[in-house]
């Protein structure tokens, strides 16, 4: 029998995976300021769920920052998971712009308030808890999970108080 060396490292716990995760998010608005609503369509493995909601008096860039954030808020533990949208506002804002929103103080390059500075700030505060992937695919073009999630943003545009 051996004995371990009094201070050698206790061995490697083995890593636990996380889970993965795919998720469809996008945003609608009936009149932009006007009656909003958000979809996200989540997969993991076999297992699927959709998120809808809405809101009176919004604006579309609002609604599809809304999405991811609810859908990131609805997950129980830590993942590893692939986000897809159609924003180029909603993935260039986390992935390029919001260090320098950051920097500036939430300000723009040009000095102005960075507008919807409360979801950005959720958004990131949620993305840490997770390994996130964020990839852009054209709107309206066929993709089945972008469609899918553009119709739970349209039931969440009409489940928005009038």
């Amino acid at each position: 029998m051996t004995q371990a060396e009094p201070n050698s490292p206790a061995p490697a716990r083995p890593a636990i995976a996380k889970p993965q995760v795919v998720i469809y998010t996008d945003g609608a608005c009936k009149g932009n300021p006007g009656r909003g609503g958000w979809g996200a369509w989540l997969k993991a493995g076999e297992h699927e769920k959709e998120l809808f909601g809405g809101e009176a008096n919004t604006t579309n860039n609002r609604m599809e920052l809304s999405a991811p954030i609810e859908a990131l808020a609805s997950l129980k533990r830590s993942c590893q998971i692939i986000i897809y949208t159609d924003s180029e506002y909603v993935r260039k804002g986390i992935t390029e712009w919001i260090g320098g929103w950051q920097r500036r103080g939430w300000k723009t390059a040009d000095n102005k308030p960075v507008k919807n500075a409360d979801l950005w700030q959720r958004l990131q505060a949620l993305e840490k808890l997770h390994q996130v992937e964020w990839r852009w695919v054209k709107g309206h073009a066929g993709d089945p999970g972008n469609e899918r999630a553009d119709a739970l943003a349209n039931k969440g545009v009409n489940a928005a108080p009038r």
